[in-house]
């Protein structure tokens, strides 16, 4: 019998992972977004994501910001831990690591800089699924990977490997996505890997987003998913339109650098990255900052 994923649909928060002025991981103000993020309704959450700068944690840090979810939400929503790298081996690794700290999913990107073949993807893929016994959902993002998991190879690990439940499509083809809609096996969920692709893949028939604006506007995301996924798209549409701007500005440079300075305008967090991720350009910041106001979600000033 196939491995059935968790509830893993609405909205999902990609989590940022805060960080103190000396680098170290600030898991004090992890914790207060995490419990923020579940009072305001998030339907599930992704610690250790691309978002969360899983590339330059260490190892300990890694468990410990997966742990430290684990114990924060206490069961109350699924947690979908990434467990990315391009060494396959490493993939696993981190995958064991998350299985083992309480996750309940993990969310696995596409290998990158290798530009792996279609078969390379699939024997990547399967064996990290078989590495664990949890569910994996597959991270399609060609844009960062240079990899695109195309619809046939999507279809032949859902239907060859027990307990691959699914993927974040954020290819930006939505031919792509609805193809890979079409030709699913039931089972599997296919997720928008792009906020403003959001409300068209749910429209389509997928099952929600693993959001990046949710970070700042988590009730907002979560009722756009939940209009969406209710058929309501009239009001749907409304929230969409809100906040396309917003989700946009989260990509004006390299993701997670302007979520991570609103969070910070919003009095989260401190505004810390790792390198060779760094600050805001003062532009960018002024039009965050416009932003930010307009939706009345200011409240730092510098």
């Amino acid at each position: 019998m196939a491995t059935r994923a968790p509830e893993i649909r609405g909205c999902g928060t990609a989590l940022v992972t805060p960080l103190r002025s000396d680098g170290e991981v600030d898991l004090e103000s992890f914790r207060d977004l995490i419990q923020w993020q579940i009072a305001s309704g998030i339907h599930f959450l992704v610690p250790c994501g691309t978002t969360g700068e899983s590339a330059t944690l260490s190892e300990r840090e890694y468990r410990d910001v997966i742990s430290t979810c684990v114990r924060s939400v206490n069961g109350r929503v699924p947690i979908l831990a990434g467990a990315g790298s391009n060494n396959t081996e490493h993939a696993k690794h981190l995958a064991r690591i998350a299985e083992d700290a309480g996750a309940d999913a993990i969310l696995t990107v596409a290998p990158y800089y290798n530009k792996p073949t279609q078969e390379g993807l699939f024997l990547h893929f399967r064996e990290i699924a078989r590495s664990v016994k949890i569910p994996l959902i597959l991270y399609n993002v060609p844009g960062r990977t240079s990899s695109n998991i195309l619809p046939d190879t999507l279809f032949r690990l859902a239907e060859q490997v027990e307990n691959i439940a699914g993927v974040k499509e954020a290819s930006g083809d939505l031919g792509q996505i609805m193809n890979v809609l079409r030709g699913r096996p039931a089972r599997f969920r296919v997720l928008s890997g792009d906020d403003s692709f959001a409300l068209s893949v749910v429209a389509l028939g997928g099952e929600g987003v693993i959001s990046v604006a949710s970070n700042i506007i988590p009730s907002e995301m979560s009722e756009l998913m939940e209009l969406a996924l209710a058929g309501d798209f009239d009001k749907a549409r409304e929230v969409h339109y809100r906040f396309l701007p917003l989700m946009n500005l989260n990509f004006i440079e390299s993701n997670p650098i302007p979520v991570k300075y609103a969070l910070f305008r919003m009095g989260k967090i401190e505004e810390s990255y790792r390198l060779p991720l760094c600050p805001l350009a003062d532009a960018s910041k002024k039009r965050m900052d416009q932003e930010l106001e307009r939706l009345n979600l200011l409240t730092t000033r510098v």
